[in-house]
């Protein structure tokens, strides 16, 4: 929309690169509103689904092969004096090596991702999110941060779309389903075809009324409290949370580990139960999986498989919950509830999470700090979410002025240091003598 041109004189202070975002206008409306605040603002599409939720002028398209795409990118960025790289979720290949690109050149990498803290916020991040995330990791230094900071407000509701959500995420596959010709060397992060994976929504939709009989039955049948049971909530084999920051290639992996400790180690009348994960495609039938996991384990009916329910509830009614390092982990804090983190999770710390083995877990759960579960849910709030969404007009609109704001206190390029390039490497916890693929 904005070209800077090659004289550095005409160029403004802060130049933002966008490269891929969601199937949603926000990217859309975040760049326009850049621009007419007098910053530059450039994007490069990879596929015609970005051109078509970009729609501003001037947007260049990338239709090389890959491994020419780290040349390309950092030739756009010297050209154009590009200060900033925005994009949605930092694991995609693409994102990656655009990353490390823009860390070479001291660029600020402002990286999107849904909310670490749902529903009212999403998650806005330097550098990277999840497992990059540069949120320290050590109870003092998240209580000295919480000290610091001043009184939050109250965010404004968020609510989704999931119709629209649904038709702008039909329209951007579509759009690179039926014209790949456009943009012939693009190649898709996720794993499987989007239409496979509309079939396998069509037929989880199908059985959805069913599920959800069986999903309330099962929360009733637990809800007077005398039945113990842990939660294990469910995450997406295609979400870089399991395919980068844990030691797990599929979610089937995390209940065989999970079910196997639970029967060698937890009280004989306590339940194990599974929650489907609300946008899991549907694809495996995790059902049927996890049936055939409760016979080879000898759980039978004590490893419970449920397709629904109420997230704060089956917390709440819990003895713990078992994650990899989904978002559900930060609600159980919330909720005071003691959580065990099988992968690289924000909040896994001592004092927040149990820092025991997995076995030790089912008989003595260490439940989080109060104090400290609150001081870091406001140093996360802080730091790195912004009151919004992605998917209705209004909850953009929110997103985008909050978002702005924001942007526009980071110092620009001439005031700051190259960023060191760093990663972290995973963080497991112990899982005694239990090991995926065992």
């Amino acid at each position: 929309m904005s070209r800077t041109g090659d004289d550095p004189h005409t160029r403004p202070d802060r130049t933002f690169l966008f490269l891929q975002g969601l199937a949603s206008p926000f990217f859309r409306r975040l760049g326009r509103t850049l621009a007419r605040k007098g910053y530059g603002v450039e994007r490069i599409n990879l596929n015609l689904g970005d051109r078509l939720f970009w729609t501003l002028p001037g947007a260049a398209d990338y239709r090389g092969r890959f491994e020419n795409w780290r040349s390309y990118l950092a030739k756009f960025m010297d050209e154009r004096g590009v200060t900033d790289l925005v994009l949605f979720g930092d694991g995609r290949p693409y994102h990656r090596v655009a990353i490390a690109t823009a860390q070479l050149r001291g660029v600020n990498v402002h990286v999107f991702e849904e909310g670490y803290i749902r529903p009212d916020w999403i998650t806005m991040e330097a550098g990277g999110v999840n497992g990059f995330s540069s949120l320290p990791r050590e109870p003092e230094a998240i209580r000295a941060l919480a000290r610091a900071l001043p009184e939050q407000s109250r965010p404004a509701p968020i609510r989704g779309d999931m119709r629209t959500r649904t038709l702008w995420d039909v329209i951007y596959n579509s759009a690179n389903t039926f014209f790949p010709y456009l943009y012939p060397s693009y190649r898709r992060y996720r794993p499987h075809h989007p239409y496979v994976e509309y079939a396998g929504w069509v037929a989880r939709l199908l059985r959805s009324k069913a599920e959800t009989k069986r999903a309330e039955a099962v929360q009733a049948s637990v809800a007077d409290g005398k039945t113990p049971y842990f939660l294990l909530p469910l995450q997406l084999d295609s979400d870089y949370q399991i395919r980068l920051h844990s030691p797990f290639s599929a979610m089937n992996e995390v209940v065989n580990l999970v079910a196997r400790s639970f029967a060698s180690h937890a009280p004989a009348e306590a339940k194990l139960i599974v929650k489907l994960h609300p946008l899991d495609n549907g694809l495996v039938n995790r059902r049927r999986t996890t049936s055939v996991t409760a016979r080879k384990t000898d759980l039978g009916d004590r490893l419970i498989f449920i397709d629904g329910g109420h997230m704060p509830t089956l917390i709440e009614g819990s003895r713990g919950v078992v994650v990899v390092n989904s978002t559900v982990g930060t609600q159980a804090l919330h909720h005071i509830k003691p959580v065990v983190a099988l992968g690289q999770a924000i909040y896994d710390m001592p004092g927040l999470t149990h820092q025991g083995s997995l076995e030790s877990f089912w008989t003595a759960p260490t439940p989080p700090d109060p104090e400290l579960a609150a001081d870091f849910r406001r140093v996360v709030i802080a730091r790195t979410q912004l009151n919004g969404g992605f998917y209705s007009r209004e909850s953009v609109e929110i997103a985008v002025a909050n978002v702005v704001e924001r942007l526009t206190e980071i110092a620009p390029l001439s005031q700051r240091r190259p960023v060191a390039l760093g990663w972290r490497p995973p963080a497991v916890v112990d899982v005694g003598s239990t090991v995926p693929g065992e």
